[in-house]
């Protein structure tokens, strides 16, 4: 520069100018290739929401962070992303026909193999949708068909326009030796001069059980899905959510640098979700703390108990449990995370110790 007849200082302005570009410059022709991909992509989300959407879900199906956030994206355009089932389902995610709806996939379900998912969507394609859950179970002769794979077909939705996902489970035996004996069945009327007579469809009759509750069948989509989709532990407490501030709102603030909001949150934090994971650690003294992970139904944060709150309060940070806290909010390598002072939780029949400010949102 100062070669080209620029003075020292103004050298130095200019070199300050170019220096962050530096970080992320390309040249003409790479920026109009990628100017291209997001006219593309953008053309695509607007004319063609639900395919597009169901693509994106396909390409980022193994992490988990990633599926809970374009899932909010779907719910914010109005397209329901359904769990999986054994008619509409696909091996990825999935356009229902004819409907403004996303399906999991056979294949995302956690303990599924791809062999008994392939063979199931083939079976569907030769032979037609099932019928019922005596029809599905007489007509797939994998050896994939086992109890785990069974299993993850029911807790996850997947068999529900047959019966009730606690009766079916409760009946997981029963389900596997009705499979095996048509297998054998089938393979001796091969042999038989006349065939099988026996009606399938008034063979199978389960007992009589509770149905499972509305937590258990969340909680079961959640460890084989690795999301809630036909609900959220939270929505019971929505009216209690709202009256704090959202996680959601908290990350914003400091994405968006607002520092109004940030210094006040560093001073109080109120703030309400799902205990998703605890990570506990010894202190240099022996004492234990933890790591605790937030969730609501679209964001997710990570808060801090040092020993003596973790002593007080270990009965409701755990996993599950629906709760509000103080605090104050932490900025570290610009990740956020929350130094709790009190819990409280969010379930009335729970005991609640000592109880937490019913402050209004922090702005």
């Amino acid at each position: 520069f100062i070669k080209n007849g620029l003075t020292e200082q103004k050298a130095q302005k200019l070199w300050e100018l170019i220096e962050p570009f530096a970080a992320y410059g390309f040249n003409k022709a790479h920026a109009a290739s990628y100017g291209r991909v997001a006219y593309q992509t953008a053309y695509m989300k607007a004319n063609y929401p639900v395919e597009y959407m169901s693509a994106v879900l396909t390409a980022d199906s193994g992490d988990v962070e990633k599926i809970s956030a374009i899932i909010h994206e779907c719910d914010r355009m109005d397209i329901p992303v359904l769990p999986p089932d054994i008619n509409e389902s696909f091996a990825d995610f999935s356009v229902v026909p004819g409907k403004n709806q996303i399906r999991f996939g056979l294949t995302t379900i956690k303990n599924f193999g791809n062999g008994i998912a392939h063979a199931i969507i083939e079976e569907r394609k030769t032979n037609g949708p099932f019928t019922s859950l005596a029809n599905f179970l007489s007509r797939i002769h994998d050896k994939n068909l086992n109890k785990k794979s069974v299993e993850a077909l029911i807790m996850t939705g997947a068999l529900d326009r047959f019966e009730e996902r606690g009766r079916m489970y409760q009946a997981i035996d029963q389900l596997l030796g009705f499979n095996k004996e048509h297998i054998a069945g089938k393979e001796a009327s091969q042999d038989s001069l006349f065939g099988s007579i026996i009606n399938v469809e008034d063979s199978l009759v389960l007992p009589e059980t509770e149905p499972a509750k509305k937590e258990q069948k969340l909680q079961w989509e959640k460890d084989l899905l690795g999301v809630y989709v036909s609900g959220h532990p939270l929505d019971a407490h929505e009216t209690e959510i709202k009256k704090r501030t959202l996680i959601g709102d908290i990350k914003t603030a400091i994405e968006e640098k607002q520092e109004l909001a940030i210094l006040k949150l560093k001073g109080q934090t109120v703030t309400a979700g799902l205990v998703d994971s605890v990570k506990e650690l010894l202190t240099k003294k022996g004492d234990r703390m933890a790591f605790i992970k937030l969730v609501d139904q679209h964001s997710a944060i990570e808060m801090v108990a040092f020993p003596e709150v973790y002593q007080n309060f270990r009965n409701l940070l755990q996993v599950g449990k629906c709760i509000a806290i103080k605090g104050k909010l932490n900025i570290r390598n610009e990740e956020p995370s929350i130094l709790i002072d009190r819990v409280k939780s969010l379930d009335p029949e729970q005991q609640i110790i000592p109880e937490v400010d019913q402050n209004t949102k922090t702005e």
